[in-house]
């Protein structure tokens, strides 16, 4: 730390009980100055030859009264004290801690060069200028010390000063920065003398964000002017600032690094928080979207405003592929039913579909400009992924809507995923927790996915999942022998009408009479029900490999087919469960999905098997 001695006479002041200082000398004192509740006793000459104020005090006083009164001089009593000394010419010695109410102090009392050369402000003016602004640490501790100095530190621009020298310091050429600038790091092992090889010379780079933990000690409104005095530079990298703002909120917020905030002053937090949100850099990917989730997740405990929190909402869906399901897990307010707060998920990934049709309207410049961010195919993907994620997450909670579910999954339906496994475990969780939702519940839920894309360890859990209907159950199946058929290189079957029809009525939300065969189809597939289709189904792949074997050709391929769709059938009609299908495959169109949801199992198979052999072109369902 940086310090001046001013002064060379020895210190006399001395002190007669708690509240009474005097000069220890053979001149008898002839005024006296009330600071605060402090009295001190002092000769006129050395204070008046160099303090304009005290010129003006004593000439207005009373004849006879040598006592004048100064209680509003900033830094109080012990400030004073400090001035009276320069005054005599006794040693006092400024260092970063007492320079700035040394400096108001002589501005209050009027310690200018027109008053007498070499005046306190002079002297003060030229340490400040010569060393303590050129300190990182002193140019910190100091601006800290301004806050208690107010307005008159503002006044005389120290604030300003400090922070223009923080903030250049910050970002000047890191090769220069030494380390010790960083007080508050802890010391590498060959500064601690614990290295033996260590030759006395730097050898480690220095981080770009050096800076970041030192400016933590500062309070939030004047870390903010610091952070804007860098940011108007334009030097320091956007990614550096926002790691400063990730430091500071660790560090202001307790609790904040593990997703929440511990604080009891709320209103500073709300303050901190505020601070933070306006100062996040407006280049996309300055701040991760973890640390943008956990500044929406504390802004909803502390009840923050709207504005920030919308604004974190834009830039959260903007990012969104690089968050993780924990990262969206935001606990619900107090009255709300469910856990987690599921509509704020819906407005983020909101935002983030948006993005490709704000990109359609903005010109062909700012769409190159922005072209990385917006919407690759991966993007989409990882974010299909992540909802499917936070769906089974969210499925847990006994109390979650099952609109709010289908609201949600539906939103990235658009999205075409390779496979649906995370959609169905998703599903899966909501029916095991949800166990009295109604058949046209269950029916609605289920046709979020596409049995075409589940795994084939999926489709093993599926075929033994009692929860699951017994129209999904049958789907599974169905495109399991499918596939199948195209391994051991057999043709694989259309989808005929009769199915399509099937899934469409499955689909279709213009039918109002619902029949017993109907209800069978969507009642929960009973043990016995599974284990039979599931024989079935063994019987059928053992036949196909057997048949495969021993004949070749594309007619054989396609009679094996039509053999094993017709024992399908035959399993099928058992359970009574086409006898609606058959009796009304003209009849009524239903409505589709709008999701990539597969075109139900079905029916279609078997009108092909009693149809002419000839095939149309594949019917395309992805």
């Amino acid at each position: 730390m940086k310090f001046m001695k001013l002064g060379s006479k020895p210190d006399s002041f001395q002190t007669d009980g708690n509240n009474v200082r005097y000069v220890a000398s053979e001149l008898a004192t002839d005024i006296v100055v009330n600071v605060g509740d402090i009295k001190f006793y002092l000769h006129k000459f050395p204070l008046l030859s160099k303090s304009s104020h005290l010129q003006k005090l004593v000439a207005s006083a009373d004849d006879g009264n040598d006592e004048v009164n100064i209680h509003d001089i900033p830094g109080g009593p012990v400030v004073f004290e400090i001035c009276a000394k320069f005054c005599y010419g006794m040693t006092v010695t400024l260092n970063a801690y007492n320079v700035v109410a040394a400096r108001c102090a002589a501005e209050y009392l009027g310690m200018h060069e027109t008053v007498e050369k070499g005046n306190l402000i002079y002297k003060v003016e030229v340490f400040l200028n010569s060393s303590i602004f050129r300190s990182w640490k002193d140019s910190i501790i100091v601006l800290q010390t301004t806050k208690s100095l107010l307005p008159l530190s503002e006044e005389l621009k120290l604030s300003s000063h400090c922070i223009d020298a923080i903030s250049s310091k910050a970002s000047g050429d890191v090769s220069k920065v030494d380390w010790s600038y960083t007080y508050n790091r802890k010391k590498l092992p060959e500064e601690n003398g614990n290295d033996p090889t260590w030759n006395g010379v730097r050898s480690r780079t220095v981080p770009k964000d050096w800076w970041v933990e030192d400016l933590c000690d500062l309070e939030i409104d004047l870390y903010k002017r610091v952070i804007v005095s860098i940011t108007n530079k334009g030097i320091v990298p956007h990614e550096v600032i926002g790691e400063a703002l990730k430091a500071y909120a660790v560090r202001k917020l307790p609790g904040f690094g593990k997703g929440g905030i511990q604080c009891g002053d709320v209103s500073k937090a709300r303050t901190v928080l505020d601070a933070i949100v306006c100062l996040l850099p407006a280049e996309r990917g300055s701040v991760s979207c973890g640390f943008l989730l956990k500044l929406l997740k504390a802004s909803i405990l502390a009840d923050l405003g709207e504005m920030p929190k919308r604004e974190l909402v834009k830039r959260i869906g903007q990012q969104l592929e690089e968050a993780s399901v924990s990262d969206l897990l935001i606990p619900s307010q107090n009255g709300e039913t469910t856990i987690y707060d599921v509509c704020v998920v819906q407005q983020i990934l909101k935002e983030f579909m948006m993005q490709e049709a704000n990109a359609a309207t903005e010109g062909d410049e700012i769409q190159e400009a922005r072209k990385p961010g917006i919407l690759s195919e991966a993007s989409k993907l990882m974010v299909a992924k992540l909802v499917d994620g936070y769906l089974a997450e969210i499925a847990k909670d006994p109390h979650l809507p099952l609109s709010l579910f289908v609201d949600l999954a539906e939103m990235v339906s658009s999205i075409s995923r390779p496979a649906h496994d995370g959609l169905y475990r998703a599903i899966d969780m909501f029916l095991k927790v949800h166990p009295g939702i109604s058949k046209s519940e269950r029916k609605r839920i289920c046709r979020l996915m596409d049995c075409k894309k589940l795994s084939v360890d999926a489709c093993m859990h599926a075929v033994q999942n009692e929860r699951l209907p017994l129209r999904v159950v049958v789907q599974v199946l169905f495109f399991e022998q499918v596939r199948a058929a195209a391994s051991s290189g057999s043709s694989t079957p259309d989808l005929p009408k009769v199915l399509k029809d099937l899934n469409s009525a499955s689909h279709g939300s213009s039918r109002t009479a619902t029949t017993n065969t109907e209800e069978d189809w969507d009642a929960v597939a009973s043990a016995e029900e599974l284990r039979a289709l599931k024989g079935e189904l063994a019987a059928l792949r053992l036949g196909n490999g057997s048949i495969s074997e021993r004949n070749g050709g594309d007619s054989r391929s396609h009679n094996n087919d039509r053999a094993a769709i017709s024992k399908m059938k035959s399993l099928l009609m058992s359970k009574k469960i086409f006898s609606k299908i058959w009796s009304s495959k003209g009849g009524g169109q239903g409505e589709n999905s709008g999701s990539d949801s597969s075109e139900s199992l079905g029916s279609a198979n078997l009108e092909e098997a009693k149809s002419t052999p000839s095939r149309r072109g594949r019917h395309s369902v992805s």
